[in-house]
């Protein structure tokens, strides 16, 4: 087999699961940004399913990541029982395969196609936004209550960083950061404090579904939350997790073809409208609002510098974690978080 041929390893994948339904055609609809790869397979008896493969991590965390979102799936209640997609299931568990040859370690996952409905508009009026922050709340509400009855994760916020020092130690990870090496053991450091002062592990935890772009997920004409389709990363933290990418779709410049981890978002106006009516339905704490700012640290930590060269296409990446140095980190002490408790009257 040749290296990277991923529609023969979906092909095995497939005959892993089921040998008595052929495929007739694979067809890969990654969004081409990260290095998860997505796949439309038609079936020789037409059905349709769709095929993650990914290479990013561990699969001993891929296979866990995908119980959690399983359990998840099944536990939702209405109205947001069909809102995410499941897995294909055999022997009463999700079915993973794993390919290894020379090089070469890729893992595949089957899900049911999800349904889709209206996508926003790339740039959302006030009435939008307040619509969406009324429904993302009762969706993160959803999520809490199930939660509950989800498997345990092996990862946290902690792990993640402490996983972080432990590569800036090592060879690899001193020749690929030199340079910047007090930089961000200084950042890992701020995180670890603070988190500890914010007593982060008591927030509510719930999976949370990061990367809430305008394009993946649709809603009903009355922006009711229809489908998100999880063909990509979540992990299991505090709710506000997911308020940077929220903070990115109400943004007055609308839905970024570009992809960047500019603050300004997180300090608009808008999303002070989001966080209101948000706040309305699922009412924050002072400490998660200040968490905020940590939050953000920990999404330019983890996935811009320890992960940037395997989440993302190297062109992405360079670009990112350039970024990361002339813009993030030195726009992380200028976040106005008693902006943000004015506007809640916390």
């Amino acid at each position: 087999m040749r290296l990277k041929d991923y529609p023969a390893i979906i092909r095995k994948a497939w005959e892993g699961f089921d040998k008595t339904i052929g495929v007739k055609l694979v067809e890969d609809i990654s969004a081409k940004v990260s290095t998860n790869h997505v796949f439309r397979v038609t079936l020789d008896n037409n059905d349709i399913v769709i095929a993650k493969l990914s290479y990013f991590g561990k699969y001993e965390h891929f296979k866990e990541d995908h119980r959690i979102i399983q359990a998840l799936a099944n536990n939702l209640l209405y109205p947001y029982e069909n809102v995410l997609a499941r897995s294909l299931v055999k022997n009463n568990q999700v079915y993973t395969y794993r390919y290894q040859e020379d090089f070469v370690d890729t893992w595949v996952v089957f899900y049911n196609p999800i349904r889709a409905m209206n996508r926003l508009p790339r740039r959302l009026n006030d009435d939008q936004i307040r619509k969406l922050g009324s429904e993302a709340a009762k969706f993160h509400l959803a999520c809490f209550r199930a939660g509950k009855s989800l498997p345990k994760s092996s990862k946290n916020l902690r792990t993640d960083i402490q996983h972080l020092l432990d590569i800036l130690e090592t060879d690899t990870g001193k020749y690929e950061n030199r340079g910047n090496i007090h930089i961000l053991k200084r950042q890992c450091d701020i995180f670890m404090k603070n988190i500890q002062r914010l007593n982060v592990s008591s927030f509510d935890l719930m999976p949370v579904f990061v990367d809430w772009n305008i394009g993946n997920f649709s809603v009903t004409e009355d922006l009711k939350l229809f489908s998100r389709w999880d063909y990509d990363w979540f992990r299991v933290s505090s709710r506000i997790m997911d308020f940077y990418f929220f903070s990115r779709v109400v943004s007055n410049v609308g839905d970024r073809t570009v992809f960047s981890y500019l603050m300004g978002p997180l300090m608009e106006d808008r999303f002070m409208i989001f966080l209101k009516e948000y706040h309305k339905i699922y009412p924050l704490t002072e400490k998660e609002v200040r968490f905020m700012k940590e939050a953000y640290r920990f999404f330019i930590l983890n996935y811009v510098i320890k992960y940037g060269k395997f989440f993302f296409h190297r062109a992405y990446s360079t670009k990112l974690q350039k970024e990361a140095y002339e813009l993030y980190f030195p726009a992380i002490d200028g976040f106005d978080e008693e902006k943000i408790l004015r506007a809640l009257n916390l």
